[in-house]
Formats: structure tokens, sequence, C-alpha cells
């Protein structure tokens, strides 16, 4: 095995969201203050047709889906960020920054409904035609870990409320 390797991957799926640019949409799946509503937003996804539509038979109850997916409008990544809800810039492996070494995200969703080849998803945090790589069920014994340590969030958490989010957002200046 060699450190060199690469590895490529073809969507299974795009999504179709209600969120054209990162500032309209929220920084958590969860945490919708700050977005022009203030309410979860309905998006759908919609299977590539190179996938036979079984692959997502036995996916209906399930209540929250993994999504897995490109951050297809990266200009690139940093070292270290300076997180939305505020404090010092951290490592970037230590935050959910789209700004990675690799264009990977992953974000929980609540599954909806299933049409045929259509996903209809409900508290997203991701852009409009943003490319799908795979989706996971969410298996609560297994992915939920609530009482697990958060590094810096418990921290900043103490001091400014858990889920706490940077407010409304202003589109940024060229400047």
């Amino acid at each position: 095995m060699t450190n060199d390797q690469n590895y490529n991957f073809q969507p299974i799926g795009t999504l179709h969201s209600p969120y054209a640019n990162r500032i309209d949409a929220p920084h958590q799946s969860t945490v919708t203050a700050g977005t022009e509503t203030g309410e979860s937003a309905v998006a759908t996804l919609e299977l590539a047709d190179w996938l036979d539509e079984r692959v997502l038979q036995d996916l209906e109850g399930f209540e929250r889906i993994w999504l897995i997916y490109v951050f297809n409008r990266n200009d690139g990544w940093r070292s270290t960020v300076k997180p939305p809800r505020g404090g010092p810039k951290r490592g970037v492996l230590a935050t959910r920054s789209p700004h990675r070494p690799n264009m990977i995200g992953l974000s929980a969703v609540k599954l909806e409904k299933i049409e045929g080849r259509k996903l209809y998803l409900l508290g997203v945090d991701l852009l409009e035609g943003t490319p799908i790589l795979d989706i996971k069920p969410y298996v609560p014994y297994a992915d939920a870990f609530p009482d697990s340590a958060a590094g810096w969030i418990d921290t900043h958490d103490l001091i400014q409320g858990r889920c706490s989010a940077p407010g409304p957002r202003k589109p940024r200046s060229n400047n």
C-alpha cells in the first residue's frame, strides 16, 4: 500500500435544495437559527440513472439517513479555520468546516418518504446540486453517543449555550 493512492467516486445522485448559496444554508442540518425561515428545509435526492432503483429497497422505515457528499463548490482548504460560532481559529480536522483536505461531507437528515428514484428529505444543510456519494441508514444504537465529550465545543457550549447558531448572516464583501 502506498501513500499516493487516488480514489475515484461516481455520485449516486444529486441533491435538490432550496439553498442556492452557502450563506443561505444552516451550518448544521439540525441548527436552523439564522436561516431565512428558521425552519428545517425540505430537499429531494434524485438517484443517478446508472443505479438500479432496487438499491433503495428496505430504506423506507428509517427515520434518518447519513448523506456522504462532495463539497463541490469549495475553493481549496486551510489548515486552520475560524468556526462560525466564534472563538479562535481551530485545526480544520477539529471542526466541521467544508474547507477540508478531502472535500467530503457528512450530514444526518430526516427521511420523509421515498417515491420511485426520489428521496424526500428534511433538515438539510447542503446546497442545490450537491453530488451525493453514498447513503447509509442512521442506526441509533450505533450512531448516537450523546454523552461523548466534544472537545473545545463543550467549552464553547458552556459559554454560549448548546447548539447556539451564529444568527442571521450577511453576504461577504469582495474587499
